[in-house]
């Protein structure tokens, strides 16, 4: 089966930066879109940054200039420079894949990561 893993996460000061990976795995000969999303405590699931596999990229407005997204499209995997961390920032990042050929089947929808924390804090 299809499966997305993510790492990377953990407790960074404002200011700082992390690097977050993501592996998606299951005998996979195409993923469409890639990218991130995150949930705060208490509020919704948002896009962070997505990145198709012809390279194009789409980032959310309050992370542009700060975040920037990267994938090896052979491997499946995607990654999240964050720089400039703010307390804001802090939430459950959950890698995404949409539009994964695997095992022979075609799936349009959307795959979820189990997430990794990342809380900006002093």
């Amino acid at each position: 089966q299809v499966q997305l893993v993510e790492s990377g996460g953990g407790l960074v000061q404002p200011g700082g930066s992390l690097r977050l990976s993501c592996a998606a795995s299951g005998s996979i000969s195409t993923i469409n879109v890639m990218g991130w999303y995150r949930q705060a405590a208490g509020q919704e699931r948002e896009l962070v940054a997505i990145m198709s596999r012809f390279g194009s990229s789409n980032y959310a407005d309050f992370v542009k200039d700060r975040f920037t997204i990267s994938r090896d499209i052979p491997n499946h995997t995607v990654s999240l420079q964050m720089n400039s961390l703010k307390p804001e920032d802090t939430a459950v990042y959950y890698c995404e894949a949409t539009g994964v050929a695997a095992m022979g089947v075609f799936y349009g929808g959307q795959y979820w990561g189990k997430g990794t924390l990342v809380t900006v804090s002093s």
